[in-house]
């Protein structure tokens, strides 16, 4: 009869403890590996290196970029030009370029100097008939520390990478300037959407007569 008692509490006992585990929501679940490793419940986190060098835009001429001048073989002209790209020569021109950015450089014999009139009646279209995916900008005069000239601004498909093959959409600034019989045309190019406005701005202002 005793042996029945005592078996009998252990087994209320047990159950006891059991409603008592369950009524305070079992043992504790595990912190997850984020909240153990970070104590914010994240398993890592970014910020942001204030000593980073800069990232240019595709396309965007950098802040230092340094330019060097350039004089024509026959002594005629100078122009600056960025400092450390390619050079190439493409028929009368001389042509610098990096990436998607270039700066063209060709003198033509001429007359009487261009205006607005006979830049949109007589070089538009032969520009436009030459270049793949043309599209009309202005046509405007302007004057550059090196005197006047006429601004033809359009966009245009430009020339495949010679390493991936792709092209971009390229906005244009071509620059007409005249002396004596001889016009100097400046052609600046780069990716649509780049801000270009103020190394632009060098070149074009740079263009002398010697």
């Amino acid at each position: 009869m005793k042996t029945l008692r005592r078996t009998t509490a252990a087994a209320l006992g047990a159950a006891a403890l059991v409603v008592g585990i369950s009524a305070c929501g079992g043992p504790p679940t595990p912190p997850a590996a984020g909240a153990a490793a970070g104590g914010g419940g994240t398993a890592s986190s970014s910020t942001v290196d204030p000593n980073a060098p800069e990232v240019n835009a595709a396309g965007d001429i950098p802040d230092n970029q340094v330019f060097v001048p350039y004089t024509a073989p026959d002594g005629t002209y100078q122009v600056s030009v960025p400092e450390g790209w390619a050079r190439s020569v493409d028929g009368a021109a001389v042509v610098f370029t990096d990436k998607f950015n270039s700066v063209r450089i060709e003198t033509t014999p001429r007359a009487s100097a261009p205006d607005v009139a006979s830049a949109t009646a007589d070089e538009v279209p032969t520009v436009a008939a030459a270049t793949p995916g043309y599209q009309p900008g202005q046509v405007s005069a302007v004057t550059r520390k090196g005197g006047p000239a006429v601004l033809v601004t359009y966009t245009a498909t430009s020339p495949p990478d010679q390493v991936t093959g792709k092209s971009v959409t390229s906005a244009v600034e071509r620059y007409e300037f005249w002396r004596s019989g001889q016009e100097l045309v400046v052609t600046l190019s780069g990716p649509q959407g780049a801000d270009n406005v103020d190394p632009w701005k060098i070149v074009s202002d740079s263009v002398a007569w010697l």
